[in-house]
């Protein structure tokens, strides 16, 4: 019985040192002397970065031990594949690893992984923020140990990669190339899981390649949880459109002629194949893990006698490629090797500050980005409608150098005197539709897609025209999975695209929220920046639509995007706006590699009034750059502040104007940007009123509201503040939504009473 991680190397020792009582086979090696010997040096290297892990962990000075051991069989998957094949790891994978970065001259894989497990700043994947398997040099893209979210972003990146070579757009892999994804046989069950193959098996049976490996490292357990012996093969052996390998994980030659032909089929079909590999688990799930509470002795000790290492030491005795000692002494000297490069790294510093922690969270460089944009401008091109003040409220402020002006999109002027070139006006959806359109039109690199964007132009329209005019590879429509549209974004941005993807509704997003919150937004953070998705996430929400509603299309929640690090959340309401701000988040994704997501109130699509008739919210779609994190002021009332976004922002500007007829000046805050919040342009705006109302959309509980008065308290603001909120509550059918959204009888009633003169 295996009671520890001592017992599971004492029995291999034990093991190896009795090969000699093995007869010798007839039958020719399978490997090449130096090609097995190098692959059991792989897979005893894994094993004793887990048993040294172990020991780290015991001793308070390490702080991962989630092991490889009984995986090690995927050494052979790493020898079958080029060092510049894609390789997206499950966190068992060690030996993977290992293999991999020892085929690269420079790479030091004992050390590096060592470094992750301490936590260590030197850490060349990380930097000390995660224990992840990870290498630029070696094409390893690091992940998380969220079950299966890897999926998603592999079967996007096998896609770009022939999309890539055809459209010209350098990519850091060869055209060529294939992707390996691995992952356990718990995670082959996660929807996560089952969404990616079928999305990957749905693009080759249209004819797009798709040269992905899925490797399934079925130990037969999910923590505690067994796993059928055949339920991976009967739940993806017989998928048609999905060639299904098997292998005994535990028998290195079987692994490594499996993987070959897995390879090979995947690298000249470029169609998916499914690797299955039936290993075990030694040690437990971690260090942690007291198997033997749900585990009995006998089963615990079949798993020790099927142990990988063992199996790659019997074949290469019994082949005559190696005698026991040898294999001994191979096996301790690399123990040896481990036991000292971790006493090495443990006096490695570790970050020591918030600052050096969050540093590739959200690298922002203003300067580069407002140059990306402003690239696109030819002679002629206008930033969009002059500012000029008027005596109404309802009259935009473009910050053109008035007292009260505020940042707005920043770009050439108008021609020649005399000469009128701005475009046209349009409603919000139009400017989108053209800001789209000219981003294509300048990049090759971008990509727009998702659910009926493509044929259809959009549930709304705003991607009308685009296909037709760029091609279906420009522009396309994908499956009906928000996991598999934004994986397509995750996998493209890898192979260097600026990939667009449509949410058709701001609820749809929340079926693939890790998507965002566990893949996106923690790339580079978990590469120290060596790897980034820039992408812009386009996003149909928030609510007051007229005729078609319900809680699924006019969902108003934005809590759940909003406290995710590093991700911009963008929110216009005018069609100027829109179109220098969806400008802005494509160059910061170019430039930064931000992960961008821009809400489009689908209420102000097509808004062409902000009172009856008078066409005043149609806009030029600007072509300039509104810098993220600024606010945009209408009005220079010294009465009320009143602090909006999206549909607030009219609601607002109605309510100003009546107030005006009453006596009382407001000025109008469009937030714009929800994060990063434009706390300096609030607190400038607060302060020359001394009374802010915040009209927010959202819901009270977990609303845009809260942070706005946390930033204006945690500033020292002084002055009134009060705020009004749609219901904690989903949005109902009908008339009915009425009763719970934020509407501008509120708004009018709390300005009046924060107005009214003290009695």
């Amino acid at each position: 019985m295996v009671r520890s991680s001592l017992d599971m190397d004492t029995a291999l020792r034990t093991a190896l040192t009795g090969l000699a009582v093995y007869a010798r086979s007839d039958a020719a090696p399978t490997l090449a002397t130096a090609d097995a010997l190098d692959l059991f040096e792989s897979q005893a290297t894994s094993r004793h970065l887990d048993l040294a892990a172990r020991r780290l962990g015991a001793a308070g000075r390490g702080y991962y031990s989630i092991g490889s051991a009984g995986h090690e069989g995927n050494a052979a998957v790493a020898a079958a594949l080029r060092v510049d094949d894609p390789a997206l790891l499950h966190y068992r994978s060690g030996a993977f690893f290992v293999q991999r970065c020892r085929r690269i001259p420079g790479l030091d894989p004992v050390r590096d992984v060592l470094l992750g497990v301490v936590a260590a700043a030197a850490d060349p994947i990380s930097g000390g923020r995660h224990k992840v398997f990870g290498s630029k040099a070696a094409s390893i893209i690091p992940q998380t140990s969220t079950i299966a979210s890897q999926l998603p972003r592999a079967v996007g990146l096998a896609f770009a990669l022939d999309r890539a070579a055809r459209q010209g757009v350098r990519c850091p892999w060869p055209a060529d190339a294939v992707v390996v994804c691995s992952f356990g046989d718990a995670s082959a069950n996660h929807s996560t899981a089952t969404g990616a193959i079928n999305a990957a098996v749905h693009a080759a049976a249209q004819g797009v390649p798709m040269p992905i490996v899925f490797v399934c490292e079925d130990n037969g357990l999910g923590i505690s949880v067994p796993t059928p012996p055949d339920w991976i093969e009967s739940a993806y052996g017989p998928r048609p459109g999905l060639t299904y390998l098997a292998a005994d994980g535990c028998d290195l030659p079987d692994v490594l002629g499996a993987a070959d032909d897995a390879v090979q089929l995947a690298r000249t079909w470029r169609t998916p194949v499914f690797l299955h590999l039936r290993t075990v688990r030694l040690g437990g799930h971690a260090g942690s893990d007291v198997e033997a509470a749900y585990r009995g002795p006998a089963e615990l000790a079949a798993d020790l006698a099927r142990d990988p290492l063992l199996g790659t030491a019997r074949h290469l005795h019994a082949t005559g490629l190696a005698e026991a000692p040898e294999l001994l002494e191979r096996y301790d000297r690399i123990g040896a090797q481990v036991r000292a490069t971790a006493e090495e790294v443990v006096r490695e510093s570790r970050l020591d500050s918030a600052a050096a922690v969050i540093a590739p969270l959200a690298p922002a460089r203003p300067d580069a980005v407002r140059a990306e944009v402003v690239r696109s401008w030819s002679p002629g091109e206008v930033a969009g409608p002059r500012g000029q003040r008027a005596g109404s409220p309802a009259t935009p402020s473009f910050g053109d150098g008035t007292p009260g002006g505020s940042r707005t999109a920043e770009g050439p002027q108008a021609g020649a005197a005399g000469t009128d070139t701005r475009p046209p006006v349009m409603t919000l959806a139009q400017a989108i539709n053209h800001t789209l359109g000219e981003l294509l039109a300048r990049d090759r690199d971008v990509l727009v897609f998702g659910e009926d964007v493509g044929r259809k132009g959009g549930v709304y329209g705003v991607t009308k025209g685009l296909r037709k005019r760029f091609g279906a590879r420009r522009v396309f429509d994908t499956l009906l999975d928000e996991q598999a549209v934004l994986g397509t974004a995750l996998g493209t941005a890898l192979a260097g695209f600026v990939p667009i993807p449509e949410i058709q509704y701001l609820a749809y997003v929340h079926n693939a929220a890790d998507q965002i919150r566990g893949e996106a937004a923690t790339l580079s953070f978990f590469s120290n920046g060596q790897y980034r998705n820039p992408m812009v996430v386009r996003i149909a929400g928030l609510a007051y639509q007229k005729g078609f509603g319900g809680h699924f299309h006019n969902d108003d929640s934005l809590a759940a995007l909003r406290d995710i690090p590093g991700v911009v959340l963008a929110v216009p309401a005018r069609a100027d706006d829109a179109a220098a701000m969806l400008r802005t988040c494509v160059s910061a994704a170019r430039v930064d590699g931000r992960v961008c997501l821009f809400v489009e109130p689908i209420a102000l699509y097509h808004t062409r009034d902000l009172h009856p008739g008078d066409e005043s919210w149609l806009a030029a779609p600007s072509s300039g750059h509104v810098p993220i994190g600024s606010a945009r002021v209408y009005g220079d009332g010294t009465d009320l502040t009143l602090v909006t976004f999206g549909n607030g922002v009219p609601m607002s500007l109605r309510v100003a104007d009546r107030l005006a007829a009453r006596g009382v000046r407001a000025r109008v805050l469009d937030l714009r940007w929800l994060n990063p919040l434009p706390v300096r342009d609030l607190l400038e705006h607060a302060a020359a009123t001394g009374r802010v109302l915040v009209a927010d959309e959202t819901r009270r509980g977990g609303g845009v509201s809260e942070s706005v008065y946390a930033a204006l308290i945690d500033a020292g603001y002084a002055g009134a503040l009060a705020r009004v909120t749609s219901a904690d509550s989903f949005v109902p059918l009908g008339p009915a939504a009425d009763t719970v959204l934020l509407g501008e009888a509120e708004i009018e009633s709390a300005a009046l009473r924060m107005t009214a003169p003290e009695r």
